[in-house]
């Protein structure tokens, strides 16, 4: 049977048929990619400590934002990649590489996207705003960096990892040390999951020219994965030194780091389907890092 995380059953199949290729388009079947968008912004505003009315206004924001611009970071990715998708057997059902819809109809839906993105946007702080813009930037050019580099997991980090500093300047209305730490933390642990995810598409991605940390590191990635973990844990541990948490949330980091340390003893990267599951795991191991933080306040 052939592997795909394309899921076109359930409640989305109930929704009118016309609507379907878009929502595979945005991936809203498969709501993983918003949650690790939307974790790392909840990192960066609980751990500025904001007050709850300001904090639960900010995190209904990130939630809306992370749902937009995870779609549009999809649509945008699509655009670039749909002749290489079609290569890919994960990849080959996706509706720019099956012909399900045309490049306009997603250009147009990508400026929909980006216009609910900047209304969210035009709700947060001048220097939130800001940083908002320069992120559209990381957001068109992760889909070239498999082409130009080993390293397209990194430059992953970097786009889905900008949550954090984000979040923590909408809620905090300040850059500085604590704002360069978290983001760190962001970074490596996105740059360990999505090593994790595209050991999916390692033989394909051979085949077609595509470069990732997968392909890298091969039967190497379990001491990989264990590095950057234990750096996303220990800079999360700094950042939160440096915010001032209390003694609570150091303990309390302990559940992310089991979290973390029982996928890179449970990774096998030939097995698509287990790795999938593992990268899925990772929506738990960012609301424990929240809880951690929480756990901090006191």
């Amino acid at each position: 049977m052939m592997h795909t995380d394309i899921v076109a059953t359930g409640w989305v199949a109930r929704l009118p048929r016309a609507w379907l290729p878009y929502l595979l388009l945005a991936r809203v079947d498969r709501p993983i990619g918003t949650w690790l968008l939307f974790l790392p912004g909840l990192w960066g505003i609980l751990l500025a400590r904001t007050s709850m009315n300001e904090t639960i206004r900010l995190v209904t924001l990130f939630a809306i934002g992370s749902l937009v611009m995870r779609a549009a970071g999809c649509v945008v990715n699509d655009l670039w990649d749909r002749d290489i998708d079609r290569m890919v057997a994960r990849t080959a059902g996706r509706p720019l590489a099956s012909g399900a819809l045309r490049p306009r109809h997603a250009l147009v839906f990508l400026a929909v996207l980006l216009l609910v993105g900047l209304m969210v946007l035009l709700r947060l702080n001048r220097l939130s705003q800001a940083l908002g813009v320069a992120s559209l930037l990381l957001v068109a050019l992760y889909p070239l960096a498999k082409r130009v580099t080993w390293w397209p997991q990194l430059m992953m980090g970097f786009t889905f990892g900008f949550g954090a500093p984000l979040g923590y300047v909408a809620a905090g209305g300040h850059l500085g040390a604590t704002w360069v730490a978290l983001y760190a933390a962001a970074i490596l642990w996105d740059l360990g999951f999505d090593t994790i995810y595209a050991h999916q598409d390692r033989e394909d991605d051979a085949l077609v020219g595509v470069r990732s940390t997968a392909r890298l590191f091969g039967a190497h990635t379990r001491p990989f994965l264990a590095a950057c973990y234990v750096a996303a844990v220990v800079v999360l541990a700094l950042a939160g030194w440096l915010a001032g948490l209390g003694v609570w949330f150091y303990p309390a980091l302990a559940l992310p780091a089991v979290l973390l340390a029982r996928q890179v003893v449970t990774l096998d990267i030939d097995d698509p389907a287990g790795c999938l599951r593992l990268f899925r795991a990772n929506r738990e191991v960012g609301l424990a890092v929240g809880l951690a933080i929480l756990a901090g306040w006191f």
